[in-house]
């Protein structure tokens, strides 16, 4: 019954911001609150930025879309910043149709879907409320009924500009209804909603042949002309087109570049000067934000056809290209899978990670410099830090295709291939190596991806295979160290001691029998040696670590194993590589005798308890490792 108690308040809500009183008592709300004047443009940017934005390495991200798009935040700060910003500022970009251009699958229809559900919850908001006069089909502003010549004075007094006629319709109801009286105009407020077809449109064009311009632009309502007499009546036409309903808010228009020409003619009028003709009436004023989407093949060929060349001018594109970040991507998938019906099966560590590593490198170019391959270049715009690298290198690389992102292996594609994957296996569990052999055969039945892409993708797939097989052993390697932490931790204190001593020209002392010794240069070399550290380079690298322990301990901090990126990593190598034999033999034997597979029972138990293992892929695991050391 919660659910109905639930649905009981939203109603009750709903009738709490419902208001309708005379233009006059509307004119006191806009004294109070100007922002209820303000243009769709203007609405959509300040639902972008009441829903909050924050500076993230220099880049502004926006949380409202944060939660639905990953990996997008560039594409979405220039949408932001170069279009809807600069609209909601009557700046000439609010003239332009929004076009957004990328591939397939890749969150174009969700950032539209975004806008529209976000506009129907922010007019239920305070800074989001919405006025129309009342019993419009058009939901239309009630300063609309301001007469021209006092419209300057009506700026000076409240500071709010009004654009846009009196609709034909609103005109006659004004002189019959209310005999001319504006004040006694009945205003109410509206909430935006694409179900009742107020404030939201969505247009997608069918046959050429069938499709009627009314649908864009309502049509005559004929059995209405006995009564009112003449087609030109307002009251016998009927205001339902999109364009009439979505004023206000936003239209999407879907396929637009597909469209009959006769509906684009429409759209440059609207975007232009603010109003469209429909029936035989004078121009009809509409204020609303229309957005299409398109891929890259049908903009080019749009833009090379000379009779659009009027309507390209009236377009801002704004290129909405893949996710390249690996980590991004792994949400994505994360996304589908929760609102899909195999949400319940369980999907073992790094495999989505693996999968996002395939689709990534799919989708990135060849840098032009040749220590940066594909796999580096993956890296380092996950964010990794790499020796060598910095934020600069990653933004020239960047700079190298502008192009980069907008061709690949779409999302969609490998949530179809986990998918394949689960119920092929039929199995509560599926692993990285499962959706690898999926996504590999897969390939073959892509009806897009031509041979020498699929060459390619096979080749991606490998290298892919090869980063889990660290992974795997990684992971068994690290649930093998009894207590890890314990152990990683005496090793680092032992080489600390070791470096200070080397850094220092002094001797260490033998904990047991008191004797003063040399530092030990065979362990320090053994940890140095996993992260490629040379003899060259040893005494620079153990300064740096003197030099880190220095600062921390200026700070009143105690430098400890995860202090430095680098040194953790080559004491978890050292570890590993010391463990490896155990590793091997463990695993590996068909039948283990009571001490090892008491062992067997610790790791699978860590695996499950620590790395988010179930049983199932915890005992692949292994056996996969085994495999691996024994090759």
């Amino acid at each position: 019954m919660d659910i109905l108690r639930k649905i009981a308040r939203y109603r009750e809500e709903e009738e709490r911001l419902r208001w309708e009183g005379t233009f006059a008592e509307y004119l006191e709300i806009l004294k109070e609150k100007p922002w209820v004047a303000q243009s769709a443009h203007s609405r959509v940017y300040n639902m972008i930025k009441d829903a909050g934005v924050e500076e993230v390495n220099g880049r502004r991200r926006y949380k409202f879309f944060s939660r639905h798009l990953f990996g997008l935040e560039e594409a979405l700060e220039r949408l932001v910043e170069e279009y809807f910003h600069p609209a909601a500022k009557r700046l000439d970009v609010r003239k332009r149709i929004l076009l957004l251009m990328g591939p397939v699958g890749g969150g174009k229809s969700t950032l539209v879907t975004l806008l529209k559900r976000g506009l129907e919850e922010y007019s239920k908001t305070e800074r989001g409320a919405v006025y129309a006069i009342k019993g419009c089909p058009m939901h239309e502003d009630p300063l609309h009924l301001i007469p021209h010549h006092l419209r300057d004075d009506f700026y000076r007094e409240y500071g709010i500009r009004i654009e846009g006629e009196l609709s034909p319709l609103n005109m006659m109801r004004l002189e019959k209804e209310y005999g001319g009286r504006i004040e006694d105009v009945m205003v109410e407020r509206i909430f935006f909603s694409e179900n009742r077809r107020v404030g939201i449109g969505t247009f997608s064009p069918s046959d050429p042949k069938s499709q009627d311009i009314a649908d864009l632009t309502g049509s005559i309502d004929f059995s209405t002309i006995a009564e009112y007499g003449s087609e030109s009546d307002p009251r016998a036409y009927r205001f339902d087109g999109e364009l009439n309903k979505a004023n206000r808010g936003i239209m999407e228009f879907q396929e637009m570049l597909k469209c009959d020409e006769k509906f684009l003619w429409h759209l440059l009028s609207l975007t232009q000067e603010g109003n469209f003709k429909a029936g035989r009436f004078a121009l009809i004023s509409a204020d609303e934000l229309i957005v299409a989407h398109t891929n890259e093949t049908e903009y080019r060929s749009f833009i090379a056809n000379k009779k659009n060349e009027a309507l390209h001018s009236r377009i801002i594109v704004m290129p909405i290209p893949y996710n390249l970040r690996v980590s991004e991507e792994e949400r994505i998938y994360e996304k589908m899978i929760r609102e899909s019906d195999v949400a319940d099966v369980h999907i073992a560590p790094h495999t989505l990670r693996i999968a996002a590593m395939f689709t990534i490198l799919t989708r990135l170019k060849e840098s032009k410099r040749p220590d940066v391959d594909l796999l580096k270049k993956m890296r380092l715009y996950d964010g990794e830090m790499i020796e060598g690298f910095n934020e600069v290198d990653v933004e020239e690389l960047k700079k190298e295709h502008p192009d980069e992102g907008m061709s690949g292996i779409d999302p969609r594609y490998v949530i179809n291939r986990i998918s394949a994957c689960i119920i092929r296996k039929e199995v509560p569990s599926i692993n990285a190596l499962d959706v690898l052999r999926s996504l590999k055969e897969g390939l073959d039945q892509h009806p897009s991806i031509s041979k020498e892409d699929r060459e390619r993708y096979l080749n991606f797939i490998s290298l892919v295979r090869k980063e889990y097989d660290e992974i795997a052993k990684q992971e068994v390697q690290k649930a093998f160290v009894y207590s890890y932490e314990e152990s990683a931790k005496t090793l680092m204190d032992n080489y600390l001691d070791n470096v200070e001593a080397y850094c220092n020209k002094t001797k260490l002392r033998d904990p047991l029998t008191g004797e003063e010794m040399n530092p030990d240069e065979k362990l320090m070399r053994s940890i140095e040696e996993q992260i490629g550290i040379s003899e060259n380079a040893k005494k620079a690298f153990r300064e740096e670590i003197l030099i880190r322990i220095s600062a921390y301990a200026r700070k009143g901090q105690k430098f400890d194993y995860n202090s430095h990126e680098r040194l953790r990593e080559a004491i978890q190598k050292k570890l590993f590589a010391d463990l490896k034999d155990i590793v091997k033999i463990t695993t590996s034997t068909k039948t283990p005798d009571e001490q090892q597979l008491k062992k067997i029972n610790e790791v699978v138990a860590r695996l499950i308890d620590e790395y988010g293992y179930n049983s199932t892929s915890a005992n692949e695991l292994l056996r996969y490792v085994g495999s691996l050391l024994n090759r």
